[in-house]
C-alpha cells in the first residue's frame, strides 16, 4: 500500500513537471514569463488604481503590497482551475491509450499552477523588502494556511469540472467570463473597507474573496478573522474537497468513451 501511494506521488509530480517544462517551451523568454506576467499585470493595475483612482494614499500607503498579494492569489486560482478543468482533454492520450488513475492527471495539472505560485511568492517577498514591511510570524502562517485552502478549492473545482469539460467544451469560455466577474467581485484592486458594511458581508460569503482579503490583511495589517468564521471556511472547503473527489470518481468512468 505504501509502495502504491509512492508511485502515485511520483506520477503526479512527473506530470506536473512535464506541464511546467512545456508551458513556455519555444518562447524566447522561457521561464521568465512566470515572473514577468504578474509583474506586467501589477504595473498596469497599480498605475491606474494608485495614480488615477487614488487607492494609495496616506491612510493606505501599502496599497501596492495589497494589490500584489491579491493579484498573485487570484492568478493562482484562475490558472489552477482552468488547467484542472481542461486536464483530461489535454491529456487525452493518457486517458484513452494507457491506464493511469485519472485523478492523478487532474492533480498534476493543478500542481503545475502551484509551482508557478511558489515562484511568484519570491517576487512577493521582494516587494515586501522594497516597501520595508516585515509581516508578523502569525501573518505568514495564516497566509500559508489560506494558500493551502485556496489550493484545495482549486482541486475541488477541477475534480467536478474536468469530467464535465469532456462533454461540454464551452465550459472553458464560460469560466473565463466568470473569472473576470470574480476578479472585480473580490477585493483585489480595491480594499474591502471602501464598501458598505452590508456589501462587505455579502462579498465575504465568497470563499475566494474571504481568502484573498484576510491573506493580505494578515500579512500587511496583522488583522485576522475570528476563529468562528475561519472554522466555517476551513470545514466548508474540506467538505467540498471530499465531496468533489467522490463526484469525480462517479463520473470519470465514462470519460474515455466520450473523449
Amino acid at each position: 500500500m505504501i509502495k502504491k501511494h509512492e508511485n502515485y506521488r511520483e506520477l503526479v509530480l512527473r506530470l506536473a513537471k512535464t506541464d511546467f517544462k512545456l508551458r513556455y517551451h519555444g518562447s524566447t523568454l522561457g521561464y521568465v514569463w512566470v515572473i514577468l506576467k504578474p509583474l506586467l499585470m501589477f504595473s498596469v493595475l497599480n498605475f491606474v488604481f494608485s495614480n488615477i483612482f487614488g487607492m494609495r494614499n496616506s491612510t493606505n500607503p501599502y496599497y501596492p503590497l495589497e494589490l500584489m498579494t491579491a493579484l498573485l492569489m487570484f492568478q493562482f486560482f484562475a490558472e489552477g482551475t482552468m488547467a484542472g478543468m481542461m486536464s483530461l482533454v489535454l491529456k487525452a492520450q493518457l486517458v484513452t491509450k494507457t491506464y493511469v488513475p485519472r485523478w492523478t492527471i487532474v492533480l498534476g495539472s493543478t500542481i503545475n499552477s502551484l509551482f508557478v505560485f511558489g515562484m511568484n511568492l519570491i517576487v512577493l517577498t521582494f516587494f515586501f523588502f522594497i516597501y520595508d514591511k516585515m509581516p508578523s510570524f502569525l501573518g505568514i502562517i495564516m497566509f500559508l494556511i489560506y494558500s493551502i485552502l485556496l489550493y484545495l478549492l482549486i482541486v475541488a473545482f477541477s475534480f467536478v469540472t474536468a469530467p464535465l469539460f469532456v462533454r461540454f467544451r464551452d465550459l472553458s469560455n464560460i469560466w473565463e467570463v466568470l473569472l473576470s466577474i470574480l476578479m472585480y467581485a473580490s477585493p483585489i484592486v480595491y480594499p474591502l473597507s471602501i464598501m458598505p458594511i452590508y456589501a462587505q458581508k455579502i462579498l465575504l460569503l465568497n470563499p475566494l474573496a474571504f481568502i484573498i482579503h484576510f491573506s493580505k490583511q494578515g500579512l500587511i495589517s496583522n488583522n485576522f478573522t475570528g476563529f468562528y468564521n475561519f472554522s466555517i471556511l476551513f470545514f466548508s472547503i474540506v467538505f467540498v474537497f471530499i465531496l468533489s473527489f467522490f463526484i469525480f470518481k462517479k463520473y470519470e468512468k465514462k470519460v474515455a468513451e466520450i473523449i
